[in-house]
């Protein structure tokens, strides 16, 4: 095999979703674009925000804009916004070296992870769980181990607890969930850091809590709890790919708790693994996002739509809770393998990826960040697929 043993299995898990995407090119070619209804990809379609263009035209019309490099973890007052903005939610005192701009929060977690790990150490995450977390762990030379959830995808903290062992470095956790659409509440949260505290003083190593946040604004009436407030060892990480529609444009940020052992030198060593990876985050758009600190887009157009597709689908048959944040529903799938339900799903024009991709076998997920009349249009499909197995 010429490529590393442990990229098979990535490739395998990781190409469910791009064959998805793949495929639906090939379909909408074929049947035409109005008779194939893809919810393969978490790709934001909501427009960003009116702000976001007239602070990008301001600074592309602006001599003073810099198109340089910079130090390492970002535009100083850029960092200085985002650390403004971040004590204004979590009031812990953030200063701008406890930030680190990066390439989206897929940066961010890269560069957390490499500035941690030691190679060999375990990353602890409840499934289901977004399937690019396998890849992370490989680019750290981390082992990633899961832990299930409860049927709800609420965390199974007894569960958590007897599977930390001495080898586990990070606990990874991302509210709301991608996949599942699940906000943790505050007290099963304050009880997931007592464990943490607990099984660090145990192994006579600190633990650290990564959260994993790209979804902290998409939520619909619920309270995504301030991770700094339940364990000082976090480390927050986020972008601006969902809350102002820029996915393509890749730009995050991590920030360290203040409090957290080692605060400085993790920051630190953050800033020096993004120079490693990616040399910086994107200069205009650091610029950009600093001066939007606290703009998102219109939350109501997903939430509207997160109401048709659940009625359209409850209403059809399908089983599975109201997600109160992202922009994924998570249904069971009517039969034990999923894989074979989506081909299913795939027979009627719909594109689905299978839950197994993200460690949550027996489901599908579908994103709803997609045009209304693909939702409403796609229903008699999912119709079909589910009364063709009954």
């Amino acid at each position: 095999m010429p490529i590393a043993d442990k990229m098979v299995k990535m490739v395998e898990s990781a190409s469910m979703i791009r064959k998805m995407f793949e495929e639906g090119i090939r379909m909408r070619e074929k049947f035409g674009a109005d008779n194939v209804y893809d919810f393969s990809l978490g790709n934001p379609d909501v427009p960003p925000p009116a702000a976001v263009k007239e602070v990008l035209l301001n600074l592309i019309n602006n001599e003073t804009t810099s198109h340089g490099y910079m130090p390492n973890p970002g535009y100083p007052h850029v960092r200085q916004a985002v650390a403004d903005h971040l004590n204004k939610e979590y009031n812990v005192g953030l200063t701008s070296d406890l930030i680190v701009m990066t390439v989206g929060a897929a940066g961010a977690l890269n560069d957390i992870l490499r500035a941690l790990m030691n190679p060999g150490e375990d990353i602890l995450t409840p499934a289901p769980y977004f399937v690019g977390y396998n890849q992370y762990a490989y680019v750290a030379g981390a082992n990633l181990k899961t832990v299930a959830s409860f049927p709800d995808f609420h965390l199974d903290l007894d569960a958590i607890e007897k599977a930390i062992t001495a080898d586990t470095r990070v606990l990874l956790i991302n509210s709301p969930n991608n996949p599942t659409g699940v906000v943790y509440t505050r007290e099963e949260l304050l009880a997931l850091g007592k464990i943490l505290d607990g099984a660090s003083e145990k192994f006579g190593k600190r633990i650290y809590l990564i959260s994993d946040e790209p979804y902290r604004k998409i939520v619909y009436g619920v309270e995504v709890p301030a991770m700094f407030d339940v364990y000082p060892h976090t480390i927050v990480l986020s972008s601006y790919s969902k809350e102002l529609s820029l996915a393509g444009e890749r730009i995050g940020y991590l920030a360290v708790h203040p409090k957290a052992e080692d605060a400085a030198i993790i920051a630190a060593a953050a800033g020096v693994t993004n120079t490693m990876m990616y040399v910086n985050a994107p200069a205009l758009f650091q610029q950009v996002v600093g001066q939007l600190q606290g703009v998102t887009v219109d939350i109501e157009i997903y939430r509207k739509r997160r109401d048709i597709f659940s009625d359209g689908l409850h209403a059809a048959g399908y089983e599975f809770d109201i997600p109160d944040g992202a922009f994924y529903l998570f249904p069971k799938s009517p039969i034990a393998d999923d894989i074979k339900f989506v081909g299913i799903l795939k027979d009627n024009h719909i594109l689905a990826v299978p839950g197994i991709a993200f460690g949550g076998p027996g489901h599908f997920r579908l994103s709803y960040a997609v045009p209304d009349k693909t939702i409403s249009d796609s229903l008699e499909g999912f119709k079909r697929a589910i009364d063709s197995v009954k």
